[in-house]
């Protein structure tokens, strides 16, 4: 399997599908890994791009470092990668934690090796609600989420997968692999990992940015996104961006790139060949 080293000795693995084309990275959400994105990955090597999907740091089969889970080594490992693998014109497309790792990646590194940024269901601008961000949620939903990752982590993985991941709790039939995908890949990620990434995605300030994206930016939201409300979220990502476009899908769950599978494909390939 191929990985690539960090600085700091951490091994992160990767995959590098289709030859030719233009590149597109896919970075997962919490607490997956880049299985997350198996199908869109297909599809557009499949459409003649390449198409790369990593495990972040403390998921999946890269390794489980104490330290460094937060969102500049997120992003500093993702620069290590593109640099490894020496692409240029890159698609960068996020979903939810990924989102922020991708966004953060261009803030913190520069447009050199980007050509577009997709943030699908993503956690920017910032989740957690502060003096300045009053329309955040409450610190005690992600301390919640805390308090089950330390407890009973394969139960939350379940009730999340079962519940408002994916929508499953307003009564949609969400298929059972979906779900069990899911809960086999929050098992795989490191426990202190998980735990630590959850500060990563709710209490990291993106507006600064949001504010040094220089390429074109798609949002695309589900409006019933019980995770990542799209109000505090998608909509304020885009407006925060000129000339960002905005997709929002009507009753649109968390999990896009599962329960808006061909949409989603469609709408990213239609974008990334423009």
């Amino acid at each position: 399997m191929p990985f690539v080293t960090t600085e700091d000795g951490s091994q992160i693995f990767y995959k590098d599908w289709g030859s030719g084309g233009s590149p597109v990275l896919l970075s997962h959400g919490w607490p997956l890994n880049a299985d997350a994105w198996e199908a869109a990955a297909l599809f557009l090597a499949e459409h003649g791009h390449r198409a790369i999907a990593h495990d972040r740091r403390g998921h999946g089969r890269s390794s489980q470092p104490w330290g460094g889970n937060e969102m500049d080594t997120y992003a500093d490992d993702l620069a290590c990668l593109l640099d490894h693998l020496d692409v240029t014109d890159v698609t960068l497309v996020g979903h939810s934690t990924g989102g922020g790792e991708v966004l953060h990646y261009l803030a913190r590194h520069g447009s050199a090796r980007v050509a577009k940024l997709v943030l699908v269901s993503a956690v920017p601008p910032l989740m957690v609600r502060t003096d300045d961000n009053p329309e955040g949620l409450p610190l005690d939903v992600f301390d919640g989420i805390r308090a089950g990752e330390a407890s009973n982590r394969s139960q939350l993985y379940r009730d999340l997968a079962d519940g408002p991941f994916f929508g499953h709790n307003r009564g949609g039939d969400v298929p059972q692999g979906f779900r069990d995908a899911f809960w086999l890949q929050g098992l795989a990620s490191g426990t202190r990992n998980a735990y630590e990434c959850i500060a990563a995605f709710s209490a990291t300030d993106f507006r600064p940015d949001l504010a040094k994206v220089d390429v074109p930016l798609l949002v695309i939201h589900g409006d019933d996104d019980q995770i990542v409300p799209f109000e505090i979220s998608g909509k304020l990502s885009a407006a925060a961006v000129p000339g960002a476009r905005l997709l929002v899908y009507e009753g649109g769950s968390h999990a896009l790139p599962d329960t808006s599978r061909d949409r989603l494909h469609g709408d990213l390939l239609a974008f990334i060949d423009e």
